[in-house]
């Protein structure tokens, strides 16, 4: 074992991945920095060649391979020039550099909302606006910029491209793959005897659940982007979870004699879904028609068991063919939903059904449009993505006032410090800064001797900055800001000692910097959101909850009474829903990459940080609440689509009186324990400690058997124990309660 418990091999790989990215960072800057500065003279293109490289590569952590990587880059070149000119401009007046600081720094910072990769790519973007908005102010020197900089950038793409390659890993297409092969073999086990799922079976599923999770996934490999095919891959992810735990709480059928006839068909058009859902993923030529049979067949269950005598009593038996042909129902969307979603993630639009439903809003809009939405759905204070945007752009103008009217040498630095060191929480922040001034005061100690003895001897400090700059960007990502700055301090001086003379004072002219720029990212660390994720997760979660709460309440009243349903469900509360889940997801994985103790207690033995670590109080399973939200829309819109497919508007009957008040009685029990749930994930000064139980005695609407309750009853009240289910995972009482089927996981 290596230090704190941490496993040998694992710090190995740490090592192994940051020296791989060293050695890519360091040969394209390296190259552009000598080729133009000892080859051309030009110390303003070497400049720029150096530091576009280390910005995008040194300063980014744009996830995914190489080849990834290098895509994104020569997406990213027309950005990285309209950056470098901008600044240049705007850098002649302290006025207009500011305001320019404050206006492309929220910009950078706020496309974070589209995704890992604009995430990662967004520092790197901030340090090429940095670096022309100080002196020189020399727009003449403009095509010279551009040139080093796009030296450095195509010198960048091609070592990302071809140098140094990083293990494969295993991207989410193939995980959804392989949760589908693992939906085929459980539904091949409740096709036949004994007509249940073995130990090892559920075991699988579990796991093949958990794999898909975003948490268990590289970076790289989410699919969170705001484009139609990174939607619909992440909606084939999520239904391919829910199909899976839908088989897992499948019953055994009723009579002990396995499923009846159209029990057999709708299995097996779910196991060909799902094989055909695998090869469409992994990008063969699969046989195609399967998803269609699913519907027919689905279509053939209902039409094969016409619907009881409104009134009539139901003998034990039938009300056990009904709730079992229920979650049948409930497994079959899943997968046809998983299925859709696969072929519009390979194929894009074209794929898209005509016309969508709404668990499909988005197939055919266009990536412009999607791109706003994300944007627009960000764009308020409860986003964190705008929070940190407000945070790192306010920060940048302040570092850069300070600069402009101070004359600070070198003020670059300080903007740089203060983009660098700023973190979510002001308890991060602050042990950020310390590890920063501690490894600053190292690395100009360092530097002021070697400069000291050196001099103007240029030919040490260019045969020293390769291995230099090799050693800072292995060793700073693995051991952390302390080091990384006190390398990095050494790193600039050997850059600066051979652009011009230098004296050890430059190493103090550092120092103060960094000082500067890390007491800046404090003071706003404070302002602004001190608290980080953890506050704004817990309310995200609870209005989430609260609208599913509002949602279950308006699809059963909607159920109960019967109507027109239309091809397009008009819930009331949908759009107010989705909504609430963008923000709750970003929050969520915001709170996710926030260290240990940054605020407060973080998990359970399931959670992130395990049990015990962070103190005696857990916290609730924040995926889970995040699923809660996705099968409420789900379920409701299930709920309010016609019976038969097809473009016509169909008039539902309401359910009897017995049927529509136990309905009715049951989701108002649901949107009740939601609230409760709701209450506790954000509880307030008077909020009530005393736990209530999710399934109480007095809950007994799931037991009912309303006499001539319809198919449509039956279907509601599977959706609505599934979501009592999802309550339990949440606070964590599932794992208490006795089940019938195997247990499921935690979503």
């Amino acid at each position: 074992m290596g230090p704190a418990g941490v496993p040998r091999k694992r710090i190995a790989a740490r090592y192994a991945a940051a020296a791989r990215r060293s050695g890519r960072v360091t040969l394209a800057a390296g190259a552009a920095f000598y080729l133009f500065l000892y080859g051309f003279g030009a110390t303003v293109a070497a400049t720029y060649g150096l530091f576009a490289a280390v910005s995008m590569a040194g300063l980014s952590r744009i996830p995914g391979t190489g080849r990834q990587r290098a895509a994104v880059l020569v997406r990213l070149v027309p950005v990285c020039w309209l950056l470098v000119a901008v600044g240049t401009y705007l850098a002649v007046r302290t006025w207009t550099a500011v305001a320019g600081m404050l206006v492309i720094g929220f910009a950078l910072a706020f496309v974070a909302a589209g995704g890992p990769r604009a995430a990662g790519a967004a520092p790197g973007l901030q340090l090429l606006y940095i670096l022309p908005s100080f002196p020189p102010y020399d727009p003449g020197s403009l095509d010279e910029r551009l040139i080093g900089a796009t030296a450095g950038l195509l010198l960048l793409i091609l070592a990302e491209a071809y140098l140094f390659p990083d293990p494969p890993t295993v991207p989410y297409r193939e995980l959804a793959a392989r949760a589908a092969d693992t939906a085929q073999a459980c539904v091949r086990e409740l096709a036949a005897p004994p007509w249940r799922l073995s130990e090892q079976r559920a075991r699988d599923a579990a796991a093949a659940i958990g794999s898909l999770r975003p948490m268990n996934v590289p970076e790289a490999d989410r699919p969170a982007g705001p484009g139609v095919h990174e939607r619909a891959l992440s909606q084939t992810g999520l239904s391919a979870r829910t199909l899976l735990a839908r088989l897992l709480r499948l019953p055994e059928p009723p009579g002990g004699s396995g499923p009846a006839e159209p029990g057999r068909q709708i299995l097996e058009a779910v196991r060909r879904t799902a094989a055909e859902t695998a090869a469409c993923l992994r990008g063969a030529t699969p046989q195609t028609g399967a998803r269609e049979g699913l519907a027919r067949a689905r279509a053939g269950l209902v039409a094969s068991h016409p619907e009881p005598a409104p009134g009539a009593p139901h003998p034990p038996e039938q009300v056990a063919v009904l709730r079992w042909y229920a979650g049948l129902i409930e497994a079959a969307d899943a997968a046809l939903a998983m299925s859709t979603a696969a072929a519009i993630s390979v194929h894009g639009r074209a794929a898209a059904p005509d016309p969508p439903p709404m668990r499909f809003w988005y197939a055919r809009m266009r990536a412009p449009h999607l791109w706003w939405m994300r944007l627009e759905g960000h764009a308020g204070r409860r986003s964190v993505f705008f929070q940190n945007a407000v945070r790192i752009s306010l920060a940048l103008a302040a570092a850069r006032t300070v600069a402009g009217l101070d004359t600070l040498p070198h003020g670059f630095w300080a903007t740089l410090a203060a983009l660098t060191l700023t973190r979510t929480t002001v308890r991060e922040t602050g042990t950020t800064v310390r590890l920063a001034l501690t490894g600053t005061l190292a690395g100009a100690l360092l530097a002021a001797v070697l400069l000291a003895a050196v001099g103007s001897d240029t030919t040490v400090y260019a045969i020293a900055l390769a291995p230099v700059m090799l050693l800072t960007f292995t060793l700073g990502p693995v051991k952390g800001v302390g080091w990384a700055q006190a390398m990095f301090t050494v790193t600039i001086a050997l850059v600066f000692a051979q652009l011009a003379p230098a004296t050890w004072q430059l190493a103090e002219l550092r120092l103060l910097d960094v000082l500067i720029g890390s007491a800046i990212g404090a003071v706003f660390g404070l302002l602004a959101w001190p608290r980080g994720a953890h506050e704004e997760l817990q309310r995200s979660a609870a209005v989430l909850m609260r609208g599913a709460a509002e949602i279950v309440v308006a699809t059963t009243a909607a159920v109960a009474a019967g109507g027109v349903r239309e091809v397009q469900p008009a819930v009331p509360g949908h759009r107010s829903l989705r909504h609430s889940l963008i923000l709750a997801e970003s929050a969520f994985a915001q709170y996710q990459s926030e260290p240990e103790g940054s605020y407060g207690h973080r998990g359970h033995a399931g959670q992130p940080g395990g049990a015990g670590r962070a103190g005696p109080v857990p916290e609730p399973d924040w995926q889970a609440t995040v699923m809660a939200g996705h099968h409420t829309l789900w379920g409701s819109d299930r709920l309010m689509e016609p019976p038969q497919p097809g473009p016509a508007p169909v008039t539902v009957p309401p359910l009897g009186p017995d049927a529509a008040e136990a309905v009715a009685r049951l989701g108002d029990r649901v949107a009740g324990r939601m609230l409760l749930v709701s209450a506790a994930l954000d509880p307030g000064g008077d909020t009530p400690a005393a736990p209530v139980a999710l399934r109480d005695p007095a809950f007994d609407g799931f037991a009912a058997r309303p006499d001539g309750a319809p198919r449509l009853y039956y279907m509601t009240v599977f959706w609505l124990d599934s979501l009592i289910t999802d309550l339990e995972h949440i606070t964590g009482t599932a794992r208490n309660r006795p089940a019938t089927a195997p247990e499921l996981p935690r979503h």
